[in-house]
């Protein structure tokens, strides 16, 4: 366990969006190791590459909107908490955590029904405040989500990301039941293998991206359908004694392959959507959701922490594949290299190792 008992500051790396273009840069930082009430201190052991650090790394439409500069990057982490505030009781020093991203008030209509995962207050890790692309971060105890320390770190960092496969695959039962993974990007294979694990009957990925094709077949698609090169319609049908699908969980956020997919959706079906478009959506509403008769829902985050634990049984049980789906490992200090192999998609999950 590390001792920073008499350590008032810490010099650390850590990786900063400080100018409004593309890239990153790679400063040294002094972190003050004084707490607020609530709050924990953790050095961080690996951190995995979000989309939305793709995001932020582009410096797209969306980034530029949200971000304020300078802003340490990251938010899907695991590390060693270090130190606590003299008020903390929900964890102790040496626990091994990872972080429920979404920061949340505890106080407004939504977090006091139970429904924290939208929180009209919510301050996400990485995006409104400072993240884990850096040596050590803190935050308040309440996000720290404990892990059971016989479980690879690398699959430790990867479980902010999988909670929102799993929320997005298991809102609707899935266990023998049809199911699209519309998209397989990394959360998209998590995806799949959640899928899989969830005992669905048959599982059917579409993706247009040769490489994350084939790892979707290796962790168990019973079909994989390249809308490039096919008629997702007619395969989907074809797949499903032309009944159409039981579930769709939508990870693309493709104009086309949503206003596809409530064509092929079967009555009464269900449809989590996670992937976020850039254009609208244009749906026949009648024909294909009111006549359907079927169940949209939408979905942030994970649920706090309903989810997280439906990911502990998971892996605790041995039930998912994640060495398949973790293809990449670099030091924290090759970002921009790891950034551009995400902006290639040839990828699945990619680890950092802050320190090296």
């Amino acid at each position: 366990m590390t001792d920073i008992t008499n350590v008032k500051e810490l010099e650390m790396m850590a990786v900063v969006k400080d100018k409004p273009e593309k890239g990153f840069s790679i400063v040294s930082k002094t972190l003050s190791t004084d707490l607020k009430p609530g709050e924990v201190l953790i050095k961080v052991n690996s951190v995995s590459f979000c989309g939305t650090d793709s995001h932020i790394y582009n410096y797209d439409n969306w980034a530029k909107n949200r971000l304020k500069l300078p802003l340490t990057v990251g938010h899907e982490f695991t590390g060693e908490i270090i130190k606590i505030a003299k008020d903390v009781e929900r964890v102790k020093l040496g626990d091994i955590v990872s972080a429920e991203t979404h920061i949340i008030c505890n106080e407004c209509e939504f977090c006091l029904r139970g429904e924290g995962h939208i929180c009209e207050n919510t301050k996400i890790i990485g995006v409104d405040i400072d993240g884990c692309f850096a040596e050590y971060i803190k935050i308040p105890a309440q996000n720290c989500f404990i892990s059971d320390k016989k479980h690879n770190p690398l699959h430790l960092s990867v479980q902010e990301p999988l909670g929102n496969a799993v929320h997005t695959v298991c809102h609707f039962p899935i266990e023998d039941r049809s199911v699209v993974i519309l998209g397989c990007g990394p959360i998209g294979l998590m995806g799949v293998d959640v899928a899989r694990a969830c005992k669905a009957k048959t599982v059917i990925a579409i993706e247009v991206n040769e490489y994350r094709r084939n790892l979707a077949r290796e962790l168990g698609a019973d079909y994989v359908i390249n809308p490039l090169t096919e008629n997702t319609y007619e395969k989907v049908m074809e797949y499903t004694n032309h009944k159409g699908v039981d579930i769709i969980c939508e990870f693309s956020g493709n104009k086309t392959a949503i206003e596809t997919a409530f064509k092929y959706i079967k009555p009464g079906g269900g449809l989590s959507m996670l992937g976020l478009p850039s254009e609208s959506i244009c749906i026949n509403v009648s024909d294909d959701i009111v006549f359907k008769g079927i169940h949209i829902y939408g979905v942030v985050g994970r649920r706090i922490y309903e989810t997280w634990h439906q990911v502990k049984a998971l892996l605790d049980h041995n039930m998912l594949h994640l060495d398949k789906i973790i293809t990449h490992q670099f030091p924290l200090s090759k970002i921009e290299e790891a950034a551009e192999i995400m902006n290639n998609k040839n990828c699945g999950k990619i680890i950092l190792i802050p320190g090296e």
